[in-house]
């Protein structure tokens, strides 16, 4: 025993030695606060036999005996006489027999009990796949279900791989004796100003948390790591740790191991990869869902491999004109062969699960989650893209995405993010239903329900005429209508339900800008944050919103006024079958349920509609009179959407291209995203009786201009005889 402690005290002298003499001072004085942890964990159970005989061995004096009390009776009762009571005993033998091993069996039983040892690291640790469901038990997608791993000698691994791993991972690797000091500053300080627990673990740190220990994040298991490393350190050269670190760190999904990530993702051997591919897989580890370039975020990964090139760079590992020719050169992946339906919905629920379970136990832990998709509806919605998106290719449209809710709870039905998942080529596995898009006229349902809140009636009167407002410091604002035409004094009703482009910003000059934006965020826009780069052109598209905030926003009209935010997961057990997740109610009122219904009411009006759409247009449902409906296109034609509910089924849809470039001939909406549109919500509600909305308390319906109108009952109105400009939409 001596002589195992004389060798590990004299490596880890070494190793103080080495360090301080390259002039690392940190690193000389905290070594020896590890050298005598580390000494305490290889020696304590000789040092508890060597307490046993001391204990047995010791002569320690006599105790003496209790004093008896002598009671002496008297007429008021009883008394004791005076007696000491002396116990002689020295505090060093309180803290032998009760501090000192508490000590220990405290030290033991949270750092050394059940310690794996260092030459375990060839032991795997066995784990459960994730599995996530639709709503009626269809298996959508396995996570990690294997571990494909294929075992590669360091000496078969290019000296790009390793430097970029190293630079990624851990720079001072061949330096440090199994943590670094750096790094666990850097971490501490993230502890403290975030309020989470960061590793900044060095590849053998990594190492022994992924082989040999638990993923929890406690700081208990990082002192166990810690003195396990420093024990990796002593067992293994630098060499044989980064050899097991690449065969063993995940990669993302089923993927383990430098080898299969050359694979899967490029089809070649760990040998054959470039610079500029190597830095790409070495970036991949800190969160393989993240960075993965078959994720929804593409551009992440190669921000990610600019960023290991750079700290390559730093390291003087490549030169500069090195860095430079990897930018440059172009990756081509080898195509994505995960069994997977509903592609960009899954990897949307993945992004989520890991949000709230983190990135080691969405893939180890075993968890079962149930969401709220409907695989028939998924496939009604990616045949409809997929047959109409050929069918207007010549209109120089090449992508389309989908969102299919239930209105009354929020809950995601289907979901197509693009035409095609597995087209990486040409981003097809961008999910365009989270992503930022011009939502054209589709955004005016804010500025009407803002107007009627402000006493304004369908059967106000507005002027459809040229103006220009003045905007300081630039030129002045000319709003057009998408036909270039002008009607004249038409009624808000015609004017919604028409989609002109001069009465909603004359509405919004006349209630302000602000006003639109806090009802848009109450109704669900998550993305107009910076206030200050929104003017009147707001209402006709140009705040750019996310598909899935559309038809948050639609979700409130159609259920009276209350919103659901967009569900996705109904559940999720973990691997003994206990429910860690479940559905929490989230809804709230944010609009009057009456001015719901007057939207409503607009949007379902065929006949108010037909004079700028047709009478027997695509977004007519036949003998669904019942389906409210509102389309949208950007000014620059990059977008196209068209988003239409009943009480059952709200169907938001985009059509456009991922980068950027002009559609042809898509003006008024009904070209491109009113046809898919349709075909989803025609098959949805096909055998379905009409289900008539139900009229709230405090509306009354009057004649006016020759229909019945409907009104607040609180601003109702004598209908003028002739078309006047109601007072409350005159210009500032």
């Amino acid at each position: 025993m001596a002589g195992k402690r004389k060798r590990t005290t004299t490596a880890l002298s070494l190793i103080a030695l080495i360090l301080s003499a390259i002039g690392k001072p940190v690193y000389f004085i905290l070594i020896h606060i590890f050298i005598a942890l580390y000494f305490i964990t290889s020696t304590v159970f000789d040092l508890l036999k060597k307490l046993i005989l001391i204990v047995k061995n010791i002569n320690l004096p006599r105790l003496p005996p209790i004093p008896r009390i002598k009671f002496k009776k008297r007429s008021g009762g009883v008394i004791y006489s005076k007696s000491k009571i002396n116990f002689s005993i020295k505090k060093r033998y309180i803290v032998l027999f009760v501090f000192i091993p508490i000590l220990l069996t405290t030290f033991y039983t949270l750092l050394l009990k059940d310690l794996p040892s260092p030459n375990e690291l060839t032991t795997r640790q066995v784990e459960t796949s994730t599995k996530i469901y639709d709503r009626n038990n269809n298996l959508l997608y396995t996570i990690y279900k294997d571990k494909n791993r294929s075992i590669v000698k360091l000496e078969n691994v290019p000296q790009n791989v390793i430097l970029s791993t190293i630079a990624a991972e851990d720079a001072e690797f061949f330096s440090h004796p199994g943590f670094s000091i750096k790094g666990m500053l850097r971490a501490l300080n993230k502890n403290i100003s975030e309020g989470k627990l960061q590793g900044g673990s060095t590849i053998t740190q990594q190492l022994v948390k992924n082989a040999l220990l638990s993923s929890e994040k406690t700081y208990i298991r990082k002192v166990r790591e810690l003195i396990l490393s420093i024990g990796v350190e002593l067992h293994y050269s630098k060499n044989e740790i980064l050899e097991m670190y690449l065969n063993e760190v995940s990669y993302g999904g089923t993927i383990y191991g430098i080898q299969e990530a050359s694979l899967n993702y490029f089809g070649k051997d760990v040998a054959d990869l470039s610079l500029a591919e190597a830095a790409l897989l070495a970036g991949l580890p800190q969160s393989p869902t993240k960075y993965s370039p078959f994720g929804n975020n593409p551009d992440l990964t190669f921000a990610k491999q600019r960023e290991v090139l750079h700290l390559m760079k730093i390291n003087k590992y490549i030169t500069q004109e090195q860095e430079a020719q990897a930018l440059k050169e172009r990756i081509t992946f080898a195509p994505n062969k995960q069994n997977i339906l509903a592609p960009h919905f899954v990897m949307h629920v993945r992004e989520k699960l890991i949000e709230e379970f983190g990135e080691e136990m969405v893939p180890t832990g075993g968890l079962t989650v149930k969401t709220t998709l409907d695989l028939n509806i998924q496939k009604v919605a990616e045949q409809a893209i997929e047959k109409e998106i050929n069918l207007i290719k010549k209109l120089n449209v090449n992508n389309a995405a989908a969102v299919v809710m239930d209105p009354k709870t929020g809950e995601v039905l289907a979901m197509v993010g693009s035409v095609n998942y597995f087209d990486t080529l040409n981003d097809g596995n961008v999910n365009v239903t989270t992503r930022l898009r011009q939502p054209g006229s589709s955004i005016k349902i804010v500025t009407y329900a803002l107007g009627l809140q402000n006493k304004l009636t369908l059967s106000s009167i507005i002027d459809d005429s040229p103006i220009a407002f003045k905007v300081q410091g630039q030129k002045d604002y000319l709003p057009k209508n998408y036909d270039g035409t002008y009607k004249g004094k038409i009624t808000i009703r015609q004017a919604l339900a028409q989609s002109r482009n001069i009465p909603a910003v004359k509405i919004l000059a006349s209630l302000g800008v602000n006003n639109m934006i806090d009802l848009g965020q109450k109704m669900g826009i998550t993305t107009w944050q910076d206030r200050s780069r929104f003017g009147l052109s707001l209402t006709l598209g140009g705040g750019e919103t996310k598909l899935i905030d559309l038809a948050t926003v639609y979700s409130v009209i159609a259920n009276q006024g209350i919103k659901n935010n967009p569900l996705e997961i109904l559940e999720v057990k973990n691997n003994n079958g206990k429910v860690i997740k479940s559905v929490v109610e989230n809804n709230e009122q944010v609009l009057d349920p009456r001015i719901a219904y007057l939207l409503i009411d607009v949007l379902k009006d065929n006949t108010s509609r037909s004079p700028a759409f047709g009478t027997n247009s695509k977004l007519v449902i036949a003998n669904h009179p019942e389906v409210a409906v509102k389309t949208g296109t950007s000014n620059d034609l990059k977008d196209n959407l068209t988003i239409g509910f009943n009480k059952d089924y709200l169907t938001a849809v985009w059509v456009g291209n991922n980068d950027g470039s002009a559609m042809s001939r898509i003006a008024s909406g009904i070209t491109g995203a009113a046809p898919i549109w349709n075909r989803i919500m025609t098959i949805l509600l096909q055998g379905n009786d009409p289900a008539e909305w139900p009229i709230p308390e405090g509306i009354i319906q009057k004649e006016c201009y020759g229909r019945m109108e409907w009104y607040l009952i609180e601003n109702q109105m004598n209908c003028p005889k002739i078309l006047e400009p109601a007072a409350s939409i005159t210009q500032d």
